[in-house]
């Protein structure tokens, strides 16, 4: 699909990553932008559609299907990051019950409600916002690596299923991004806008998979070798 005159629904999108899947398809030529938002507001761009968004309420996913029933591509964007001391802390198990109902649960409840939307309009696609993180489990982030292995194994599945509807799904992985999530962290970074050109270049390609930066896809090639990176992780990453 193109993305010039679709119609796309983006959550979690109030900056970030997400604002910037709003501002690209806005250049690219959608047609229109709906923003899922928690809290919408009346400063907004020309062309986006504030919609008021809690990924965790299954009724508040319902509502913003209902209200967007035209849309043509979801993004599935939102997403919470929190860092655990140790995967042995008291908190892990309540941090990653938190960490899971915006970034799995969150995904599932949007892919299900939009999906017979998409079909209504052709088929469309779905893109689900990935990590490294997916395959490269780093300590201090192990609660929500464990949120992106299993939103992966959801997306593997929501590709075989939709794809009798003419629904693309694309899985987007990316190593860490400048954004407000991780503010503070010394390393290299790759750009929001960045990840969204080589996210709507492979919905245009019909990409089921966009790595999108280089050590993204060391990691991924890794995974069948003896020295598979999440055995063998690099002393800073």
């Amino acid at each position: 699909m193109k993305i010039e005159n679709s119609i796309i629904f983006i959550s979690g999108a109030n900056r970030g990553l997400g604002l910037a899947f709003a501002q690209e398809a806005l250049q690219r030529g959608a047609k229109k932008v709906y923003a899922g938002v928690r809290n919408p507001t009346a400063d907004t761009l020309p062309g986006i559609v504030q919609v008021q968004l809690d990924v965790t309420d299954a009724a508040s996913v319902a509502a913003a299907a209902r209200q967007c029933a035209d849309t043509t591509l979801l993004v599935n964007n939102a997403g919470i990051a929190r860092l655990n001391g140790s995967g042995l802390d008291a908190s892990m198990v309540d941090l990653s019950r938190e960490i899971f109902e915006t970034n799995y649960y969150g995904t599932i409840l949007l892919s299900q409600a939009f999906a017979p939307v998409l079909a209504k309009n052709g088929g469309g696609a779905v893109v689900n916002v990935l990590s490294d993180a997916t395959w490269f489990s780093r300590p201090l982030l192990a609660s929500y690596s464990a949120s992106k292995s299993a939103v992966w194994s959801f997306t593997n599945a929501l590709r075989v299923e939709l794809r009798g509807q003419g629904t693309l799904v694309q899985g987007l992985h990316v190593s860490f991004m400048d954004t407000d999530m991780t503010h503070g962290f010394n390393m290299k970074k790759t750009s929001p806008q960045e990840t969204v050109s080589a996210s709507f270049a492979g919905v245009e390609a019909k990409q089921e998979e966009v790595l999108v930066d280089s050590f993204t896809r060391e990691v991924k090639q890794s995974l069948s070798g003896d020295k598979a990176l999440y055995l063998n992780p690099p002393e800073i990453a």
